[in-house]
């Protein structure tokens, strides 16, 4: 009776010992993998973040349906790392950058900060904001290629982590020729953040991501293009002067 008294004993203290070993096992990888998310988005715990937000072209302050999608996405990453986003209209924000970690969404012809971002950050990298011809509108062009889009069916976005300032705090940028682009590309942050920190190891990167078929699949379809981030970090070679 005693034997089976003790055998009963130690084999609760066996279960209670494999489950604390577990418990402490997935605490301690989730807490590994939020430290790591945290350095990468620039949010320790309750730390500060910007959203900018722009204005939907002709809706007279509006923001376009899609990028209050975008600006969700991206609420819900600052929240995951126990941060708190102040959301900031395009054309109210008076402020430098590294200080604290910036999401900014829009086009430069739709968002004056990211018109700032753009030919501050990454001069190397420009997006046409007139309207006519038809044809160029929206176009991207950087490295020497030129990016247009059909709208609907081929789409182009820039996605961009850049780390400037004194505080060191990264600034990204979704730049893309339709707001759904926008929200495509938070959402590819979204869903590759950790493999983007194991490339480019919480450093500066540019890419390029096209949105496929927008009209039959939203903003869930999107292919990585390419790494731009040396041309669009680089000024482009002056053009020698006629003689």
């Amino acid at each position: 009776m005693d034997e089976d008294l003790r055998n009963i004993v130690l084999g609760v203290l066996a279960t209670g010992l494999s489950a604390s070993l577990g418990w402490l096992t997935r605490t301690y990888v989730w807490r590994r993998r939020l430290r790591r998310k945290q350095a990468f988005f620039g949010l320790p715990g309750q730390a500060e973040c910007l959203l900018v937000v722009n204005r939907e072209a002709g809706g007279d302050g509006a923001v376009h349906r899609f990028d209050v999608f975008a600006l969700l996405e991206l609420a819900a990453l600052v929240k995951d790392c126990g941060a708190q986003a102040q959301i900031v209209q395009h054309d109210r924000t008076h402020l430098g950058f590294g200080d604290r970690t910036e999401f900014c969404v829009g086009g430069p012809g739709s968002n004056r900060r990211m018109a700032a971002h753009l030919g501050s950050l990454l001069p190397g990298l420009s997006m046409n904001t007139e309207t006519d011809p038809v044809e160029e509108r929206g176009a991207i062009e950087v490295g020497g290629e030129r990016y247009r889009m059909e709208p609907g069916s081929v789409e182009y976005v820039v996605l961009a982590r850049i780390t400037a300032g004194d505080g060191g705090r990264p600034v990204f940028l979704f730049c893309g020729q339709r707001a759904i682009t926008n929200q495509a590309a938070t959402r590819y942050l979204a869903r590759h953040h950790e493999r983007l920190a194991r490339s480019h190891r919480s450093g500066s990167f540019v890419l390029l991501l096209k949105v496929v078929n927008s009209q039959a699949y939203g903003p869930d379809v999107v292919e990585l293009v390419a790494d731009v981030t040396r041309a669009a970090l680089s000024a482009p070679a002056a053009v020698p002067a006629a003689t």
